[in-house]
C-alpha cells in the first residue's frame, strides 16, 4: 500500500505540471521503430500480428544493438525477454489475441548506457469491446437527485475583470459561482466578446492535477469558460497549488471512493453542470449553443457533462480518463486512475464507483461528439476508452492518431478545435 501511495503522489505531481493537452514529445538521438503489419493497427480475433523492430541512430539502421521487449495484452504482458541482440538490425515478433482488446509490443533499446523505449499497440475487434463496469439501476435517479439538490444553492456568481488579459475584441474575467452547497464555489476564467450580441459558448474542463488556469480564447465570437474543479481560485501563486498537491488534495480521485454521497468526484460532476448553469446566466450567451471539451480527466468530464446535462449540444473529448475501472477486476486494463491495478477493492468501493465511471455517462450521451486518442496511451489504456465510446448512442466520430500516447499532435488539437468552431456556427 505504501508503494501505491507513493505512486499516486508522483503521478499527480506529474499530471499537475503539464498542460491539459500535451505537446508532441521531442525527437530522440536513438529511435526505436516498432511496426505492425496492418496499416490501421487493427486485427480480427485469433489473427496473427507481426511486429518488425528496428533501431536507428542518425537515421541509420543500427546492428548488434541489444533490446528488451514485452509482448501481450496491454498492462498484462505475457512474454518478456531481455538482452536480445539485433544482429542484422532487425527483429520480428508474432502474437495474437482471442478476445476483443489491445495487444502491445514494447521495446527498450540499450545504447551507450541509455535506454530508448518505443511501442506499438494493436487492436483486436475494438468495436466489440464492452464495459466491465456495472450500470446501476438507480443511476439516473441518483444523479438527477444530486443535481436537483445542488441547484437549491443559488449560483451567487462573481466576475472580476482581468485587464491585462483583455484584448481589443475580448474581455477576460476571473469568475466564481456556488456549486452544491453554500460556500462551496467553482472557479474559472471566462472570455467573452466585447461587441454587443448573443454568442455560443464552450465549457473547457480540466485534466488531472492542481494548478492555476489562464483561460484562452476558443475563437472570435465564442464565449469560453475554463474551470478548475477543486473549489479554489485559479489565479493563485504556483506554490499554493504545489502545497495542495502534496498535502490536502493528494490522491484526490480516491477520496471517499467507498461512499457515493461524499466521493470527491460528486461535487466535481455537479460543478460541471453548475458551470453550464452559469453560462446560461450570462447576458451574452445565445441561450442554446453550448459545448464542452477537455483531455484526459477533462475528456472524462466532457462525456460526463454531456451525459448529465441535455443542454450540451456537442462535445470534443481527448483520451478520456475514468473509463471502466472494473476492467482490472476482469483481467484487462482499466482507465486512469487505475483504482484496482495494484490493490484489491476495499468495502463498498466496487458498489460506489459505477456511479462515477465514464462508461455509465457515455451510455446517456446523445449530443454529437468528436473523440480522439491513440493506441499507445498507457495512462488511459485504449481498451478502457473504447469501453466507453462503444456504448455512446449519439452521433460520434473517432479520430485516431495511432502512435500517440497521452499527448496530442498539433494537427490533432487543431482538428478538434476546428470541429468545435464549426458546431458553434450551426
Amino acid at each position: 500500500m505504501k508503494r501505491d501511495f507513493l505512486f499516486i503522489c508522483s503521478l499527480f505531481f506529474f499530471l499537475g505540471t503539464i498542460a491539459d493537452l500535451q505537446a508532441q514529445p521531442a525527437r530522440k538521438l536513438v529511435n526505436v521503430v516498432v511496426t505492425p503489419d496492418h496499416a490501421d493497427w487493427k486485427y480480427s480475433a485469433k489473427e496473427n500480428v507481426t511486429f518488425d523492430i528496428q533501431v536507428y541512430k542518425d537515421n541509420v539502421l543500427m546492428k548488434n544493438v541489444s533490446v528488451d521487449y514485452e509482448l501481450g495484452p496491454e498492462v498484462f504482458p505475457t512474454e518478456k525477454k531481455q538482452g536480445v541482440t539485433l544482429k542484422d538490425g532487425k527483429l520480428t515478433l508474432k502474437s495474437s489475441m482471442k478476445e476483443p482488446g489491445f495487444l502491445r509490443c514494447k521495446v527498450t533499446a540499450k545504447v551507450d548506457g541509455n535506454n530508448y523505449e518505443e511501442m506499438a499497440t494493436v487492436g483486436y475487434d475494438v468495436e466489440k469491446i464492452q464495459p466491465a463496469t456495472a450500470n446501476p439501476a438507480d443511476f439516473d435517479e441518483f444523479w438527477s437527485g444530486a443535481i436537483a439538490e445542488a441547484r437549491k444553492t443559488p449560483l451567487n456568481p462573481r466576475m472580476t475583470l482581468i485587464p491585462e488579459k483583455c484584448t481589443s475584441t475580448q474581455n477576460v474575467y476571473e469568475v466564481s459561482f456556488q456549486n452544491d452547497r453554500y460556500g462551496s464555489y467553482m472557479y474559472g476564467i471566462l472570455v467573452t466578446p466585447k461587441a454587443p450580441g448573443k454568442y455560443p459558448a464552450i465549457l473547457r474542463v480540466p485534466g488531472a492535477g492542481i494548478r492555476p488556469y489562464g483561460g484562452g480564447s476558443m475563437g472570435e465570437g465564442i464565449i469560453s469558460l475554463e474551470i478548475g474543479i477543486h473549489g479554489i481560485p485559479v489565479t493563485m501563486p504556483q506554490e499554493v497549488y504545489n502545497n495542495l498537491n502534496a498535502g490536502a488534495l493528494i490522491g484526490y480521485p480516491r477520496i471517499n471512493m467507498n461512499d457515493r454521497n461524499i466521493h470527491y468526484y460528486k461535487r466535481v460532476y455537479s460543478g460541471c453542470v453548475r458551470a453550464v448553469d452559469f453560462i446560461y446566466s450570462l447576458p451574452e450567451f445565445d441561450g442554446s449553443t453550448v459545448g464542452v471539451t477537455g483531455g484526459s480527466q477533462g475528456g472524462a468530464l466532457s462525456i460526463i457533462t454531456a451525459g448529465l446535462d441535455p443542454r450540451i449540444k456537442f462535445l470534443a473529448a481527448y483520451y478520456p480518463a475514468l473509463c471502466d475501472f472494473a476492467g482490472y477486476l476482469n483481467n484487462r486494463a482499466g482507465g486512469w486512475p487505475h483504482y484496482f491495478r495494484d490493490s484489491k477493492p476495499q468495502p463498498n468501493e466496487v458498489e460506489t464507483l459505477p456511479y462515477f465511471d465514464v462508461v455509465n455517462f457515455a451510455r446517456r450521451v446523445k449530443a454529437p461528439g468528436w473523440y480522439s486518442w491513440g493506441f499507445n496511451d498507457v495512462t488511459c489504456p485504449p481498451t478502457s476508452m473504447y469501453a466507453a465510446y462503444n456504448v455512446i448512442p449519439g452521433n460520434k466520430e473517432l479520430n485516431l492518431y495511432l502512435n500517440t500516447g497521452h499527448w496530442t499532435y498539433p494537427e490533432q488539437t487543431a482538428a478538434g478545435n476546428d470541429w468545435l468552431r464549426k458546431q458553434c456556427k450551426k
